[in-house]
């Protein structure tokens, strides 16, 4: 029997990201975005998906959009492809919602899209909860709980479907938020529905913890050491989170808290910084980073701070990567691993093992960074 698994991809999906825009919902963003020299991942993404399901290819076939929204992906790694709907012109939000009620009504057994919130929020206006959806992540918003934890990750479950494995089907909550706000500074987060999703937890993310750190007096303590260590001369890129807002506040710098800024000797060199910029403005000076995670999912890469590029991560050094995050929050992961999603799989290896966290003033724990090849739910 072959499994029909429907493709849709919204090429522009995570191209305002990596040139700090905070997202590409509008024709105009993403028309900015690449003026502004981002380049277009989405399908690269797919393709890191589609990759995993090679030796399954006589047992599916794909449905999708023509040309970037799916076709060309699916035909460029060889699996059986058929076009159900055609997007004439540049791709708006009305050809992913048209494509999904065509997928629908061909009766695929799970739909599989690229994308990020506002593309979830197209997919679940057109289908609601009728037909089974996963999300691979290409946005620079991902909040929502239909989504993979990464692209390959997304190849596991789709992977496990084809094989017959029993994966359960669950509501998921299809979460997003206020671009015009975010670009602000401020998350406001709201509930659009909910899609059915194969709830395989090793793979599948949980919908993001929102909320601001209550125990102010541990961030203070992690600010107090983190700005204590920090060295002379040398560049700190301070990563998006309130957690790091912490650190920029104990040494009284404004703090992009949804961006990336950079310091030195305690003063601001730069706010909300590009990818081409933190490269540019980092080269050949010693470079440290300042990262979080994102409460409740674990990623430390590739979730709202895309301006952290592979190359400027591979420049920087996994030993020169500075973790904070309260004990608190590591806790409520459940014994999960943090998520190193980068777009480069390579580096995703490299950056995997154990990491040391700064949960205090001068109080570390060692915790697991997952390969996403390999991710499971670990005992406590």
């Amino acid at each position: 029997m072959q499994f029909k698994l429907g493709l849709i991809v919204n090429p522009v999906a995570g191209l305002g990201g990596s040139v700090a825009l905070k997202g590409s919902d509008g024709i105009d963003t993403a028309a900015k975005a690449i003026e502004l020299g981002a380049q277009p991942k989405a399908n690269l993404r797919t393709k890191a998906a589609l990759e995993v399901l090679l030796p399954y290819k006589e047992q599916l076939s794909i449905f999708t959009v023509n040309d970037v929204m799916g076709e060309n992906t699916a035909k460029e790694l060889g699996f059986s492809t058929q076009v159900i709907y055609r997007s004439e012109h540049s791709t708006t939000s009305d050809d992913t919602e048209l494509a999904a009620k065509a997928l629908q009504q061909l009766g695929v057994d799970l739909i599989l899209f690229a994308g990020g919130d506002g593309t979830a929020r197209n997919i679940c206006h057109a289908v609601d909860d009728s037909v089974p959806v996963l999300g691979i992540p290409a946005g620079c918003k991902i909040h929502s709980g239909v989504y993979a934890i990464t692209p390959k990750a997304a190849g596991r479950v789709v992977e496990m479907l084809v094989k017959g494995e029993l994966v359960t089907l669950a509501d998921a909550d299809v979460m997003d938020i206020d671009e015009d706000a975010f670009r602000q500074g401020t998350v406001k987060a709201k509930r659009y529905g909910e899609m059915q999703v194969p709830s395989e937890v090793r793979y599948v993310q949980a919908v993001k913890n929102g909320g601001k750190e209550t125990d102010e007096l541990v961030l203070a303590d992690i600010a107090a050491y983190v700005v204590s260590e920090m060295e002379e001369d040398t560049q700190y890129i301070m990563g998006s989170g309130s957690t790091v807002e912490a650190i920029m506040e104990e040494m009284g710098l404004s703090n992009t808290l949804l961006g990336v800024d950079l310091v030195q000797d305690q003063s601001l060199l730069g706010n909300d910084l590009t990818a081409q910029q933190l490269i540019d403005l980092t080269k050949d000076v010693p470079t440290k980073l300042v990262i979080t995670l994102i409460g409740g999912q674990g990623h430390i890469f590739g979730r709202g701070n895309q301006q952290l590029s592979p190359a400027l991560i591979r420049a920087i050094g996994k030993d020169n990567i500075i973790v904070v995050a309260t004990k608190t929050k590591l806790q409520a992961l459940n014994g999960r691993p943090l998520i190193a999603d980068t777009g480069d799989s390579e580096l995703d290896d490299e950056l995997s093992g154990y990491m040391r966290v700064t949960t205090g003033f001068n109080d570390h724990v060692m915790y697991a960074v997952g390969h996403q090849d390999t991710l499971q739910v670990q005992e406590n």
